[in-house]
């Protein structure tokens, strides 16, 4: 309760500073808020591979190890589709009307040359990692993970001896060094919750233009909307799981996602609040949430689907119920496979939509926006990661 009372009245502040309009307190917000990004996403990456490695270390031998990841993967993929589908239903109801030629001639100047280059065949090959030092030199997630589990069931199958033990506690050693230093950087997060608030109240008072795409960012919100209050508490009651206070638990994560737009640097906070104030089964924890940070993915499979419907529908592009159907199964397997990093569903959209021909220029006039978007769907992504490490720690307690 002190942590939130602490974090909440940083937020309060942090958004009062941001509306001042100085140009000094903006720029130090902003290198606060950035140094605070790039600290969380330098611990990332160990906390991905050394929690991968040391649970299946642990556990791959054993039956258990199976049916958690039965468990992860089901509930990721009943809560991505149940996101897609929100998501289509909302557009369906409100029904976004198409933009005016002129506006979308005029968005190819915003949108980056070099995105509508990359296929979604090369989104794959770069997951598959070709040596060892460049995932984690770049912070490809899925790589890592690749990586991660080969070593961690490596590791729990080879025949132990001296050395294999030697290295096993070495690894478990590094990981208690790595979580040491995240206490730290916790500790000190009030100064990076000021800044961030800071940065988003500044962003919110030079003004955002929405204009013609009223409808459609109320489809996107509001779909992000209905799947963080209505469908994910309802996934954990079925369960006999109290929403409320996996939420209360989870908040600090849920906070830092919403700022930090990436669901793969808050993935340490995600863990630590999992562990300490959830009460999940660490082992269960540093399983379940690297895997769902990078394939639980609920607000990316509702962009991927509204956008990729909203762009070829300005296209001409006859949208009937199977076509519809079709693109939703498509979104939901793409957002399975998108790093989470920030703009990752942007970056997977533009390269869909590039691929069938759609008139691309859309992303263009949406990139204004998209900062806000991005932050709502992250925070529904973690939210969601929360959500199913709190049901397959329960499921396996």
């Amino acid at each position: 309760m002190k942590n939130i009372i602490i974090w909440t009245s940083a937020l309060i502040v942090g958004a009062v500073l941001g509306t001042l309009g100085i140009d000094w307190l903006d720029g130090l917000s902003d290198f606060i808020a950035t140094a605070y990004t790039r600290l969380f996403q330098f611990v990332a990456v160990p906390t991905i591979a050394l929690a991968v490695i040391t649970t299946l270390s642990s556990l791959g031998g054993q039956k258990e190890t199976g049916r958690i990841f039965l468990h992860t993967l089901t509930y990721t993929l009943l809560t991505t589709l149940a996101a897609a589908a929100v998501g289509l239903v909302l557009y369906l109801l409100i029904s976004p009307e198409n933009l005016p030629a002129e506006t979308i001639l005029s968005g190819p100047t915003e949108v980056p040359e070099t995105l509508g280059e990359v296929t979604y065949y090369d989104h794959i090959l770069c997951v598959i990692p070709n040596n060892v030092v460049e995932p984690f030199a770049k912070g490809n997630v899925l790589s890592i993970l690749l990586i991660s589990a080969a070593v961690g069931l490596a590791l729990a199958f080879i025949k132990k001896n001296e050395n294999v033990e030697t290295l096993i506690r070495s690894i478990f050693g590094l990981q208690e060094l790595l979580y040491t230093l995240l206490r730290g950087l916790i500790w000190t997060l009030p100064l990076g919750i000021v800044a961030f608030a800071a940065q988003l109240s500044a962003e919110v008072s030079a003004g955002v233009a929405v204009g013609s795409l009223g409808k459609y960012v109320a489809v996107i919100l509001g779909g992000n909307l209905i799947q963080f209050f209505v469908v994910l508490p309802l996934f954990l009651l079925a369960r006999g799981l109290n929403p409320w206070k996996v939420f209360r638990a989870m908040s600090p994560a849920v906070l830092m996602a919403l700022f930090t737009k990436s669901s793969a640097a808050t993935l340490p906070i995600t863990m630590k609040s999992a562990e300490t104030r959830l009460k999940a089964r660490p082992e269960v924890a540093r399983f379940v949430l690297p895997i769902c940070t990078t394939i639980n993915m609920n607000g990316c499979a509702a962009f991927i689907l509204v956008t990729s419907l909203y762009i070829m529908q300005n296209g001409g592009t006859a949208l009937d119920l199977p076509t519809m159907l079709l693109w939703l199964l498509i979104a939901v397997v793409a957002a399975i496979g998108n790093a989470g990093v920030p703009m990752g569903c942007y970056f997977l959209t533009l390269s869909l939509m590039a691929g069938v021909g759609a008139p691309i220029g859309i992303m263009g006039i949406i990139l204004p926006i998209f900062t806000i978007i991005d932050m709502v769907e992250t925070a529904e992504n973690v939210w969601s990661d929360s959500c199913v490490c709190a049901i397959v720690s329960a499921k396996n307690g």
